[in-house]
């Protein structure tokens, strides 16, 4: 039997550039690797598929990078650290040849920017559209992880950054909505993990916001046992996103691609959390407040009545069963 030569020579030449020691330069199956002492692994993955979390016509580089930066948003969300990660690649005949290129080109700054590397993974080939699949691994202190489960009335509801920005840009891109700066089909195809907040001990529970702040919140809601009511007028917006106008106040709240962390924050801790928003310099603001009672999300209006949207967020099975 003759081995597959031009498998390894696609990956020798595109991914082993970007192996840290531990994936024993991509020559077997498996990593090996001695977690930081006394700490807690930490482990997430995605996948993202052509046409579905990302347009076949952005550029390879930005794909790479949100790849590895909505994975690193999962660690966000858990209060974690990276330390490496894992990659499958489904590689549809029709890609030309050098997308690869700039796809890695795109991995090694970002590795190189949050201090991680590929520990391995699996190439693959595929009749359907480019997937790419994303294993990441992190560490916490022991019992510190945050969870979605630990939210408690009366409880303020927080989120970093802004909102809306990448559902958004997605309408910009596919000509629904004109962005005269570029911002928003940025924030749609490079989403900021929110890595380094100080929150164990601050906060009680936390979500990064993939699918819709509405959506998202529900979750945190539903694990927790509890409702939310927030104001639609606190929740942060960007000069570029404001600018949109009222009409795409709904998109905002439900569309999703944010990767901003969603909190549950005790008041008591609140001063806690600015001290580590400031230390950071990522944003916090305070949209609301989580309260006894079946979970439901309400959102309100300026006049304080309830807003009801057509859906509360992105889902990849909408005509099936919650």
């Amino acid at each position: 039997m003759t081995e597959p030569a031009a498998e390894f020579a696609f990956i020798a030449r595109h991914f082993r550039p970007l192996a840290g020691p531990a994936a024993l330069g991509l020559s077997d199956d498996a990593a090996v690797f001695l977690p930081p002492a006394g700490r807690e692994l930490v482990v997430c993955a995605d996948a993202m598929v052509s046409g579905v979390h990302f347009l076949p016509t952005d550029p390879p580089d930005t794909v790479a990078r949100k790849l590895l930066r909505v994975n690193l948003s999962d660690l966000a969300a858990m209060g974690a650290e990276p330390l490496g990660y894992l990659m499958t690649v489904s590689v549809p005949p029709d890609l030309p040849p050098d997308w690869f290129e700039g796809f890695g080109a795109g991995l090694a700054i970002d590795q190189a920017g949050f201090g991680l590397s590929l520990l391995g993974g699996d190439t693959t080939s595929t009749a359907g559209p480019l997937v790419l699949s994303l294993t990441i691994i992190g560490h916490v202190a022991p019992g510190t992880a945050l969870r979605r489960n630990g939210a408690r009335a009366g409880d303020g509801v927080w989120v970093t950054g802004t909102i809306g920005d990448g559902a958004l840009g997605l309408a910009c891109l596919t000509g629904g909505l004109t962005d005269r700066t570029g911002h928003l089909a940025g924030r749609y195809r490079l989403p900021q993990p929110r890595l380094g907040l100080k929150l164990a001990g601050v906060v009680h529970a936390a979500i990064d916001v993939s699918d819709g702040l509405v959506q998202d919140l529900g979750h945190l809601c539903r694990e927790s046992g509890l409702a939310a009511r927030i104001e639609a007028a606190l929740v942060p917006a960007s000069d570029a996103a404001r600018l949109a106008g009222p009409d795409w106040l709904e998109r905002r709240l439900t569309g999703g691609d944010d990767y901003e962390l969603l909190l549950a924050v005790p008041p008591v801790a609140e001063a806690a959390l600015l001290a580590a928003a400031r230390a950071t310099g990522i944003p916090v603001t305070r949209i609301g407040v989580f309260e006894a009672g079946p979970h439901a999300v309400h959102v309100l209006a300026p006049d304080g009545a309830d807003l009801v949207f057509d859906r509360p967020g992105w889902s990849h099975f909408p005509d099936r069963p919650r």
